[in-house]
């Protein structure tokens, strides 16, 4: 009988160690940009950083970032099997031209 009951509770545990689990992949960005984006301003990314934001926004081989004038990185990339050009601003807005 203990075993019976053993058994039935660890059985009835089961489907709970499932429920437990979180995903172990960060969901895509899905943040609006904003309207008339890429926006003038005091750029703080990074060149890195600026390639890493594009390339979380599904963009591939991205090369030529250079900062302007208006403190956006500008560059192009590969996106749906076509070079683009690409602009990230300073609010982190990827915008392709």
């Amino acid at each position: 009988m203990k075993k019976l009951l053993t058994v039935a509770l660890v059985a009835a545990m089961v489907p709970f160690a499932g429920m437990a689990q979180t995903p172990t992949t960060a969901p895509p960005p899905t943040s609006p940009v904003d309207a008339n984006a890429p926006l003038p301003g005091a750029n703080s990314f990074t060149e890195g950083q600026a390639k890493s934001r594009l390339e979380a926004n599904g963009y591939t081989e991205v090369s030529g970032l250079k900062k302007d004038d208006n403190g956006v990185w500008k560059g192009s990339a590969m996106n749906a099997g076509a070079k683009v050009n690409v602009s990230v601003d300073y609010r982190g807005n990827v915008v392709r031209n």
